[in-house]
C-alpha cells in the first residue's frame, strides 16, 4: 500500500511544496530559458518527477514507474488518439486540393489576415474545441492560417492564444462533467458560473489575435469586427451554458460569432487590409488595396509550396509567395460542387458527434467500454486514505472522441474522391509528422500521472488552499497550473476540483465558486502546456521550435490570467457577486 504524506519533507508543507513544484519548474525552465525541444524537456521532467516521488515521497520505485505508464498510456489513448485522426483527416484534404479551396472560400469572406485570423482561430477553433478538444483546433487551424499566406510562427501562436474561452465547454463539455463528478456540485450551477466567467474572455481575445498579427494599428482598424465576434461569442456562451445546454454552450457560441462576422463584413470592411509580404518578419506586415492580397505566402504543404529556411529567423519559410498563389487561384473557379466536398469533412464531424450524443446512440457506444485496474498500482491511496482512483484505465474505444474522428476521416475519403491507398499513405505520414509531439505529449501525461499518485500535486495544491480568504485570488492559477502540466482542463479539473471545494469550506468561500474558478483558470494554461506547444510545433513544421512558442505566448497566458484571477476575488465579494446565479 502507498498514501501519500503532504508534508513528507521535513514534516513541513511549504518545504514539501517546494520540492513539489522542481519537475514543473524543470521544465519551463528547459522550456522558456534554455529552450530545448519539448520533448527532451518533457523526458527530464519526467526523470525528475520521479526522482522527486521516489526521494522525498518515498513512494516505491515500481509503482512511481507504473504510475508513469499509466499517464503515457493516457496520453496516447484518448488525447493523442484525437489529435492524430483530426490531421490524418486534414492531410487527406490537402491530399486531394479540397483544403485549397477550403482555403479560397475563407479567403472570399475578408481578404484581410487580420480578419481571417479570428474567423477561423477563433470561431472556427471553437467550434472544432467543442466538438474534439484535447488540441485538435490548435493543430488544424494553425495550418489553415499558413495556407492563407501567415508566417509558421505567427500562425501558431494565433491559433495556441484563441484556444482559450472555449475550453471550459471543449469536447461537448467534458470539462465541466468531469468537475461536477469529482467536487460533488451540481454540474448546471457550474456550467451558469463558468459561462459568467469565461464569455468575459472571449470579449477580449479577438482583440488579442489581431494585436498578435498587427499590433494596436491593426486593433483599431478592426474594432468593430473584434466587438461584433467577442461580444455575440460572449452573449451566446452565456446565454446557452445558463438556458439551454451545458454540451451545446462552444457549438452554440462559434456559430454565432462567425455568423455575426460575416453579416457585419457585408455593411462594413476595414479601410485598408492587410497581408504579410514576402520581406516581412515575423510581426511585421504590410498594408495594400486588392483582392490578390488574400494569398500573401502560401504556406503548408496543402498550400501547394515547398519550405526553405530564412537565415534572418531560422523559420521554414515556403516558396509559393503571394503572387504564385494569386495568380494560380485567378485562374480557378470553385463549383458549388468543389466547395460543397471542401466543407464535407467538418460537416461529417459535426454531425457525428451530435449523433454520437444522442440518447439511444449514446448507450449502445457505451456498451463496449472496458475498465481494468494498471498493474503495479495495487494498494494505491489518496492523501486522505480513500481507494484513488488513478489505477483505473477506463478503454471506452468506441465512443472516445478520438475514434469518432477515425469514423468521420472513413467516410470523408468516399466524400472527398481519395484513393483508399492514398487515405492509408497519408494515415502512415501523419504518425511521421507527429512523432516529436506523440513522444512529448505521453512524456507530459506520465509526468502528471506520477506527481499526482505520489502527492506532489496534493502537496502544492493543500500549500496554496492555506492563504485563506486569498484563496480566492489563488483558486484560478491552481486551474492554469493544472492544465500547464496536463495540458487539459479536464485532467486539471480531475486533479483540483475536489481540493479546490474543501480549501473553500474550509476558508468560508462559495465550493461552487472556486470549483468553477479552476476551470476557467485552466483554459488559460493551455496555450502555455508543452502537449499543446508539441502538437503546434509539429503541424506548423517548427518542431524544436517549441521554447520559442513558449516565449511569444507566455505573456498572453499570465495576462489573462491576471484579468481571471481579479474577477473571481471580486464575484466571491460584494463587489461582483451579484453576477453569480
Amino acid at each position: 500500500m502507498y498514501r501519500p504524506v503532504l508534508d513528507a519533507v521535513a514534516g513541513s508543507l511549504t518545504i514539501t511544496a517546494l520540492v513539489a513544484m522542481l519537475p514543473l519548474l524543470t521544465l519551463f525552465v528547459l522550456l522558456g530559458v534554455l529552450r530545448l525541444a519539448a520533448w527532451k524537456a518533457a523526458l527530464v521532467s519526467l526523470a525528475v518527477s520521479l526522482v522527486v516521488a521516489v526521494a522525498a515521497y518515498s513512494m516505491p520505485v515500481g509503482k512511481a514507474v507504473s504510475s508513469g505508464l499509466e499517464g503515457a498510456a493516457f496520453g496516447f489513448f484518448p488525447i493523442l488518439w484525437i489529435v492524430i485522426n483530426a490531421i490524418w483527416l486534414y492531410n487527406m484534404t490537402v491530399e486531394t486540393g479540397h483544403f485549397d479551396v477550403l482555403r479560397r472560400s475563407f479567403a472570399k469572406v475578408s481578404d484581410d489576415q487580420r480578419i481571417q485570423a479570428v474567423i477561423i482561430a477563433f470561431c472556427f477553433g471553437a467550434l472544432l474545441e467543442a466538438l474534439a478538444g484535447f488540441g485538435t483546433p490548435v493543430a488544424i487551424t494553425s495550418v489553415m492560417l499558413i495556407a492563407l499566406g501567415f508566417r509558421p510562427m505567427k500562425a501558431a501562436v494565433v491559433a495556441l492564444v484563441a484556444n482559450t474561452a472555449p475550453v471550459a465547454f471543449g469536447a461537448l463539455a467534458v470539462p465541466i462533467t468531469t468537475l461536477a463528478t469529482v467536487s460533488g456540485q451540481s454540474e448546471h450551477h457550474l456550467a451558469q458560473i463558468v459561462g459568467r466567467q469565461t464569455p468575459l474572455l472571449g470579449v477580449f481575445v479577438p482583440m488579442a489575435l489581431v494585436y498578435i498579427v498587427d499590433k494596436g494599428k491593426g486593433v483599431r482598424a478592426t474594432l468593430p469586427a473584434t466587438l461584433v465576434c467577442g461580444v455575440a461569442f460572449a452573449l451566446a456562451q452565456f446565454a446557452t451554458s445558463n438556458f439551454l445546454s451545458t454540451q451545446l454552450t462552444d457549438i452554440v457560441a462559434a456559430l454565432v460569432g462567425a455568423l455575426a462576422v460575416v453579416l457585419l463584413l457585408r455593411v462594413w470592411q476595414p479601410a485598408t487590409a492587410y497581408v504579410e509580404t514576402e520581406t516581412d518578419d515575423d510581426l511585421v506586415g504590410a498594408r495594400s488595396g486588392g483582392s490578390a492580397r488574400a494569398a500573401a505566402r502560401g504556406g503548408a504543404t496543402g498550400a501547394g509550396g515547398h519550405r526553405t529556411r530564412d537565415h534572418r529567423h531560422d523559420e521554414p519559410v515556403p516558396t509559393t509567395t503571394a503572387g504564385d498563389l494569386a495568380s494560380r487561384d485567378a485562374n480557378r473557379t470553385d463549383s458549388t460542387a468543389d466547395v460543397v466536398r471542401a466543407y464535407a469533412p467538418y460537416l461529417i464531424i459535426i454531425a457525428l458527434f451530435i449523433v454520437a450524443q444522442l440518447p439511444g446512440v449514446k448507450d449502445l457506444l457505451d456498451a463496449p467500454s472496458k475498465a481494468f485496474h494498471w498493474p503495479g498500482l495495487d494498494g494505491l491511496k489518496t492523501a486522505s486514505g480513500k481507494d484513488s482512483t488513478l489505477p483505473v484505465f477506463k478503454l471506452n474505444w468506441l465512443n472516445a472522441a478520438g475514434t469518432l474522428m477515425l469514423i468521420a476521416g472513413l467516410l470523408t475519403i468516399p466524400a472527398i474522391g481519395i484513393s483508399p491507398r492514398k487515405a492509408l499513405t497519408a494515415y502512415g505520414a501523419t504518425y511521421r509528422q507527429l512523432a516529436s509531439a506523440i513522444l512529448t505529449v505521453m512524456a507530459v501525461l506520465g509526468l502528471a500521472y506520477v506527481m499526482n499518485a505520489s502527492g506532489q500535486t496534493a502537496s502544492l495544491g493543500s500549500w496554496m488552499a492555506g492563504a485563506g480568504a486569498a484563496f480566492a485570488v489563488l483558486s484560478p492559477i491552481l486551474g492554469w497550473l493544472g492544465v500547464a502540466v496536463t495540458g487539459s482542463d479536464t485532467s486539471s479539473n480531475s486533479l483540483f476540483g475536489a481540493l479546490q471545494v474543501s480549501a473553500a469550506k474550509d476558508v468560508g468561500l462559495s465550493p461552487a465558486l472556486m470549483a468553477a474558478a479552476n476551470s476557467s483558470g485552466g483554459v488559460l494554461g493551455k496555450m502555455i502546456s508543452p502537449q499543446n506547444l508539441a502538437i503546434a510545433a509539429a503541424a506548423v513544421g517548427l518542431s524544436g521550435r517549441e521554447g520559442d512558442l513558449f516565449r511569444r505566448v507566455v505573456g498572453w497566458s499570465l495576462g489573462f490570467l491576471a484579468f481571471m484571477c481579479v474577477l473571481v476575488y471580486l464575484q466571491s465579494t460584494s463587489g461582483l457577486g451579484w453576477m453569480l446565479p
